[in-house]
């Protein structure tokens, strides 16, 4: 498999990097502590002894002591080890632990603490273009997303495919986290249609057939499990009435696609505006989080339906950025961001669309889709 750099910084602090499986978290470790001591708990003969025995890390640990990082992958999968990273901690024997996980709920399910404050967390995400370099290829991307898992398969529709019911398979229905998985299958399918939208559970409830409080229990499920997550209003010094409802997405673009039927009747101008909606945003999720200081992602919307499908506030500055599946930018195109505009003047405004021209209208910086992406960075934005 390639190697592509991320720009995921290292800590030096013991940390828990989680994220969605297929997201490059072990390769990623193993190029970045080559001469880690490492414990795969994904091998079913590790994982049941660590289970059995979770003292046994004691034992090892101790047999490397010129060992500086010790890596343990998928830590759910053995969530009382985590007691005996805690005392191994406490020990102060200055070597550092980075514990990978695809799952909070099950650590979160088990009551297991989250070593007491003493591990930072980290995210990985799908790749960003600026880590692909000349590979990547925006309609590409569109396609078949950015995981790492399906841009090094030969085959890359056949791969998402597998991912996709890799998720169902393993993560889903061998962890017994639901006890129906047709309706959990149908659920997945009814949220697709709610990808980039404003989220209504009553009417995906509807489409799945299940009660409003299955699906609510379904989507802490797609959070945890880190396949999906919500956009809140930005609100903050409001000076008119907001939405108040989330928006979802699935946290890539080719998952959305692999869940989404495809057909006659399905209009391929809003799956395609869909899913580039739906890249821009987990680029933008992955800014956050690789950035330094705080950032947080939210959309805004006013109670008469104006919207701006981006806000990023943090210590950085503020960022409204509107996403538009055309291949030139309109007068009404800009209305909602003159808006937030006025309210924030304080902020930066992007327009991003399918042409090829870099523009400048009414201070609004309206840039090629393809071109944001792979000038985006952690650290600023595109200028």
């Amino acid at each position: 498999m390639r190697f592509h750099s991320r720009l995921l910084t290292p800590g030096r602090d013991h940390y828990f990097l989680l994220g969605p499986r297929g997201t490059g978290k072990t390769s990623w470790c193993a190029h970045q502590y080559p001469d880690a001591l490492r414990i795969d708990l994904l091998n079913p003969v590790v994982s049941r002894r660590y289970a059995a025995q979770p003292e046994y890390l004691m034992e090892l640990v101790a047999a490397h002591p010129q060992a500086r990082q010790i890596v343990i992958d998928e830590i759910q999968k053995v969530p009382t080890l985590l007691e005996v990273v805690h005392l191994l901690i406490e020990r102060k024997t200055g070597q550092q632990f980075i514990l990978t996980g695809s799952s909070a709920r099950k650590l979160r399910r088990q009551g297991v603490n989250l070593l007491g404050g003493r591990a930072l967390q980290k995210h990985m995400h799908p790749y960003m273009a600026a880590e692909l370099g000349s590979r990547f290829k925006l309609d590409t991307a569109l396609e078949q997303g950015m995981l790492p898992v399906v841009w090094a398969a030969h085959d890359c529709a056949a791969a998402l495919e597998a991912y996709n019911a890799l998720y169902l398979h393993e993560e889903v229905q061998l962890e017994a986290l639901v006890r129906d998985i047709g309706a959990f299958s149908r659920f997945l399918q009814a949220m697709s249609f709610s990808h980039g939208a404003v989220l209504n559970l009553a009417n995906v409830s509807r489409e799945c057939q299940v009660s409003r409080k299955t699906a609510e229990g379904y989507l802490q499920i797609l959070e945890d499990l880190m396949l999906g997550f919500r956009l809140d209003v930005f609100s903050h010094r409001a000076k008119r009435e907001l939405a108040v409802h989330p928006k979802f997405y699935f946290f890539d673009t080719g998952v959305f696609r692999a869940n989404r039927p495809a057909g006659p009747i399905d209009s391929p101008t809003e799956l395609h505006g869909a899913a580039l909606e739906g890249l821009i945003a987990q680029h933008l999720r992955a800014w956050c989080d690789y950035s330094s200081g705080k950032h947080a992602l939210h959309y805004w919307q006013t109670r008469s339906r104006v919207e701006v499908d981006f806000i990023i506030y943090g210590e950085s500055g503020l960022y409204a950025i509107e996403v538009k599946n055309s291949k030139r930018v309109d007068g009404s195109d800009l209305t909602a961001l003159r808006q937030f505009a006025a309210d924030y003047p304080q902020s930066r405004q992007y327009l991003l669309y399918r042409g090829e021209d870099r523009l400048k209208r009414d201070d609004v910086l309206c840039l090629p889709c393809e071109e944001f992406l792979q000038a985006l960075r952690p650290g600023g934005m595109p200028a």
